[in-house]
Order: structure tokens, then C-alpha cells, then sequence
């Protein structure tokens, strides 16, 4: 069989994957029966897992999920798509789709009203919408492999637990980033691509409509999704047939128009309220054209999941895609997708967030199709096939186990800039600064940490970053940084300035003499120690010469001094905790 021929309508007795023979109604039903409640138990059973793995990392949330958060607090209470009430409209968020979902959460009070059974909303409404994103990649991955196997539920479970095993995954998925919505979509553009490759359906306009729309929306989640909407085209050009040449090409004229058109329509959008074609954060962040060495970027996800298991995982690959058959179609066409999962990796610049965070699509994909070829390798093989199979998974899962361990167990002791961390350590000493110094909500912080602090400053951030800044995004794009601090002090003039790790002397503020005559040091917390786990608390803190005599700057050195210490000590082990609502204007005691 060609694999050609599945763009066609198949013959009805081609219709569904082996089954075994006739029975009567009553054994029908109870096979249907205990179908159903082996797809729930599976998408349960993973589901949990993933969840367990979670509650590894506490509390904990990238201080990046609030920047989001402020967009979505400050469009749900109808001041727009802003960083704070008032500000001008600069995209500093690059997942729109994930922006408004957490928008939606607190429009129905879930999210940044106070407490959820005991815990903050703003920490627990997105780890849970993450958790039912984790579910519905689940129920996916059963429709994708009840079509290719008759062991869809066993396929599921692996898949989850595969995904639940890897730190990557359920770090990025549970950090209140987009991650795992994001994965959904992606998730979701396979399992269509690959249900309609084997029911013959793959040119249906429902099929390339729907594609196209689904690729909108993972590209309206992560800039880089935008490759996706090249699955379904891909994938028609790969199952093409001369005869069907006419309606392959509407196919994809289709796909492309259900994906252009509402993804045009926020580009109009984004232009005339940011002034933009792409987000401020790629900007910043200067995404540059990937080089020849990126192409070895894949060895990364190798190397981080272990070489044997992969190895096993190939292996069994080759073995299914070796004999024509209805599961070697479907493996073929869900290597369109994730091939594309990896050419976005390779693009993507390096995170310093770590632990690949831009692989979560290459772990939804690859655990998907790891399980299936896994499973039927071994259901396929004869019985001495089988135990050197079996051992062989042994050997290469207790070993990709024990470096996956290490690699959570890193990462929760030194997890990076926490949301709750930044909130308490800026955010209220920001307030507390400017209610001494009674400075009005429209005086400014220049700052690095934005999310927390843009959540609970009652006056305005100035980022220095870049990430909610134009101006400074655009200096940053160009890596001039004394343009940066040429805006800073002949433009801006904030009233106060903060600085985190070694981001001073990047921006060169120490070296530049106009800060030491301008600003005066209110605190100061040096670098000692191991400074990947200290960094979070090598802190600085800074007001405008003008606005303090000697009596002011001793009440403000007295109310840091007296406040931050002890919030200084608790992050040194206190990475994974949480914190109250945050709310602008809140502060320690003084």
C-alpha cells in the first residue's frame, strides 16, 4: 500500500485499524465498557503523575508569568492590553493566547482575587489550568492512538508517564508560562494531521481549515509557533497523488487562509496599538538567524533524556516503518509535525532560563511517538525479540531515570528568579520607598525584575530590560547600552532605580558618572558566595539625589535595612515558596 493513498476515501473495510472477529451485542458492550474506562484510567493515570511531579517545584513561578499576569489583570479590568493602569500600550508579552486565558480566570474569579483553598490565586488558578492542559494532551494522544493501535489506553499511559518523567516538561508546563497550552496546540495540529492521514480525510475542508486555525493559535501563544502553520502543507505535499493534484492545492489554500486570516487580523491589531509587527520582547531579546553550529542543538534533548533511550526508541522506529501498514502511515505523518517541533528548537536562541524550555513541544511529540513505537515494537516482536527488547528498555530507562532525577533535583534547589521572590524583595520595598519618600503613582523605578514588580508597585516601572520598554528594547536590539542609560538619565530620570545581579555593570550604570552623581545608594547587598544561588539576593536599591536630604536618606537606608535582611536570608533556601496576593501598593511593616 501507498502511503499516497490515504489522501483518498478508503474502501469501508479498510475503515478501522485490526480488530479481532465478531461477537454478540453483549460482548461488544462490554469491550466498549472496558475501552472507555481504560482511556479514562490512562488519561487519570498520567494526568496524576504529571501533577505529582509538579508539587516537586512548590510554589514556585518564573517571575516572567507576571508580566503576563499584569497584561491579563489590567485587560480584564478594562484598561487594555497595558503593564499597568495608564501606561503606554507596549507588548511586552509574547502569548496572547495564554494572556487572555489567564485575563478569562480572573473575569470569572479565579485568578488575582485572594486565595484558592488556602493558596494564592495568582500561583494556583495557572498551575491548574496547566494541569487540564496536561489532561487534554492526554485525551489527544488516545484519539491519535486508537486510530494506529489497538492499545490506545497503554499507548496513553506510557506517553503520560513519559512526559511526567521529564523535568523539562513539567517545569516550563507548571511555571506560569504558556508552555502548556502551548503544547496542546501542538498536540493538537499531530493528532488531527495524523486521524485524517489514516481515515483518508486529510483533504476535507474541515481538515484544512482546521489545522490552519489550530496553527493560529499556537502562533499567537509562542512567536515560534508560527512554523506550524507549515504542518498541514507539508503533510499534503507528503501523501500527495498526481490525480488529486486540484485538491491538494485548495487543501492548502485553505489551511493557509484559516491561518492567515485571523493571525493577519491580530498583526493589524498588534500594529496599530503597539506600533509593532512582531512582540517588544523579541526585540529585546535580539532573535538572531540560527548558524551552522545550532544544528547540533538537538544532541541537547538527546544527551538530556539519555542516548540509549533514544537509541531503543529509533530502533523500534526503523523495525515499524520497515512493513507497509496503516501504523507506519500514521508514524509518517506524525514525523511532520515533530520534525518541525525540532527546526523551531534549533532556531530559538539559548535560554538562560535553563533546563530547555523551548523543547516542550519536542517532548509532547516525541513521548507520543515514543510510546507508539515502543508499545507495537514489542507487540509486533516474537518472544526472543521481546526479552531483548524488554531488557534493553530496562537498561536504558533506569538510566535516563537517574539523570532525569538529577536534572529536577537541580533545579528545584536553585529554581530561577521566583515570582514570590521578586514580589516581596521589589515590589514592597519599591512601595515602601516611595511612601516615605511620598512620591505620587506616577513617578517611576527603573528596574530589571519585571513581573512581580509591575503586579505590586504602586508607581510606574521603567524596565530596563527592555522586555516592557520600547525605547530600551530597541537600544538593547542594538546593543548599545549607552543609549540605554542616555534615556535613563537625560529622559526618563526615575525617581528610583534597582538593580539585580550583575545587570549594573552589563548596562554599565557603575562605570557611567553621571549615576553616582545623580542617584544616591539607599541599600546595597554584595555578591559573596556561590553566586548562582545568591544572585537572586545581589540586590541594589537607589534614589534621585534630588528628592532626599541626609535626613530622608537615613529613614530610607533604616526602613531597607530593616525590612530587607530577613527577606534577603529566607531566599536563600526559600526559592520554591509562595506569598500572599499581590496587590499594587503593598509593603512591609515599617
Amino acid at each position: 500500500m501507498s502511503v499516497a493513498e490515504t489522501t483518498d476515501t478508503r474502501p469501508p473495510s479498510e475503515a478501522e485499524p485490526d480488530r479481532p472477529g465478531p461477537a454478540g451485542p453483549a460482548t461488544a458492550q462490554q469491550r466498549g465498557w472496558r475501552g472507555r474506562l481504560a482511556a479514562v484510567a490512562a488519561v487519570l493515570g498520567g494526568t496524576v503523575l504529571i501533577a505529582v511531579h509538579a508539587t516537586f517545584y512548590g510554589h514556585w513561578l518564573i517571575d516572567d508569568s507576571a508580566i503576563t499576569f499584569a497584561y491579563s489583570r489590567n485587560l480584564a479590568d478594562g484598561f487594555g492590553p497595558v503593564l499597568q493602569p495608564g501606561a503606554a500600550p507596549v507588548e511586552g508579552y509574547s502569548n496572547p493566547t495564554w494572556m487572555v486565558l489567564i485575563a478569562l480566570g480572573k473575569l470569572v474569579g479565579l485568578f488575582d482575587h485572594g486565595t484558592l483553598f488556602g493558596v494564592n490565586d495568582q500561583i494556583l488558578f495557572p498551575k491548574a489550568l496547566a494541569l487540564l492542559c496536561c489532561a487534554a494532551i492526554l485525551v489527544l494522544f488516545y484519539f491519535g492512538a486508537k486510530v494506529l493501535s489497538r492499545r490506545p489506553a497503554l499507548i496513553t499511559f506510557v506517553a503520560g508517564a513519559a512526559l511526567a518523567a521529564i523535568p523539562s516538561f513539567v517545569i516550563w508546563c507548571f511555571s506560569g508560562l504558556e508552555n502548556s497550552f502551548y503544547a496542546l496546540t501542538v498536540a493538537a495540529i499531530a493528532v488531527v494531521i495524523v486521524r485524517a492521514v489514516h481515515s483518508g480525510r486529510l483533504l476535507d475542508t474541515q481538515i484544512a481549515i482546521g489545522t490552519g486555525l489550530i496553527s493560529m493559535l499556537a502562533a499567537l501563544t509562542r512567536p515560534d509557533g508560527i512554523i506550524y502553520a507549515g504542518a498541514y502543507p507539508i503533510a499534503v505535499l507528503l501523501f500527495l497523488k498526481r490525480e488529486l493534484l486540484g485538491r491538494s492545492v485548495r487543501a492548502v489554500v485553505l489551511s493557509v487562509a484559516g491561518f492567515a486570516v485571523p493571525y493577519g487580523a491580530y498583526m493589524v491589531f498588534r500594529w496599530f496599538e503597539f506600533g509593532r509587527l512582531v512582540p517588544n520582547t523579541a526585540v529585546a531579546k535580539g532573535q538572531e538567524p540560527p548558524t551552522i553550529e545550532d544544528l547540533a542543538r538537538p544532541g541537547d534533548i538527546v544527551s538530556y533524556v539519555g542516548w540509549l533511550v533514544v537509541a531503543v526508541a529509533v530502533a523500534c522506529l526503523v523495525v515499524l516503518l520497515v512493513r507497509p501498514s496503516r501504523l507506519r502511515t500514521g508514524l509518517i505523518a506524525l514525523m511532520v509535525p515533530f520534525g518541525l517541533t525540532v527546526v523551531a528548537y534549533i532556531v530559538l536562541e539559548f535560554d538562560w532560563m535553563g533546563q530547555l524550555r523551548f523543547a516542550t513541544p519536542v517532548w509532547t511529540l516525541g513521548a507520543f511517538g515514543g510510546a507508539i513505537v515502543v508499545v507495537e515494537a514489542l507487540a509486533a516482536a516474537r518472544l526472543r525479540g521481546r526479552i531483548v527488547l524488554a531488557c534493553l528498555l530496562v537498561v536504558a530507562l533506569v538510566s535516563s531515570v537517574s539523570g532525569l532525577y538529577d536534572q529536577g533535583k537541580s533545579y528545584r534547589a536553585n529554581v530561577k528568579t521566583a515570582f514570590c521572590i521578586v514580589a516581596e524583595r521589589d515590589a514592597r520595598t519599591i512601595n515602601g520607598l516611595a511612601d516615605i519618600l511620598k512620591l505620587p503613582d506616577s513617578a517611576q523605578v527603573g528596574l530589571i525584575d519585571l513581573g512581580g514588580t509591575s503586579l505590586g508597585s504602586r508607581i510606574r516601572v521603567l524596565d530596563l530590560a527592555g522586555l516592557g520598554d520600547k525605547q530600551v528594547a530597541d537600544y538593547l536590539h542594538e546593543s548599545d547600552v549607552t543609549g540605554v542609560r542616555n534615556y535613563v538619565f537625560n529622559q526618563e530620570k526615575p525617581e528610583l532605580i534597582t538593580f539585580i545581579g550583575s545587570w549594573i555593570t552589563t548596562l554599565g550604570f557603575d562605570k557611567d558618572p553621571r549615576f553616582e552623581s545623580e542617584y544616591e545608594t539607599i541599600f546595597v547587598n554584595p555578591p559573596i558566595g556561590n553566586l548562582t544561588v545568591d544572585s537572586r539576593n545581589w540586590v541594589s536599591y537607589h534614589v534621585r539625589r534630588d528628592l532626599v536630604d541626609d535626613a530622608k536618606l537615613a529613614e530610607l537606608k533604616a526602613y531597607t535595612q530593616k525590612t530587607l535582611p530577613p527577606l534577603l536570608e529566607l531566599n536563600k533556601t526559600a526559592g520554591l515558596r509562595g506569598c500572599a496576593n499581590i496587590q499594587p501598593g503593598f509593603k512591609a511593616a515599617a
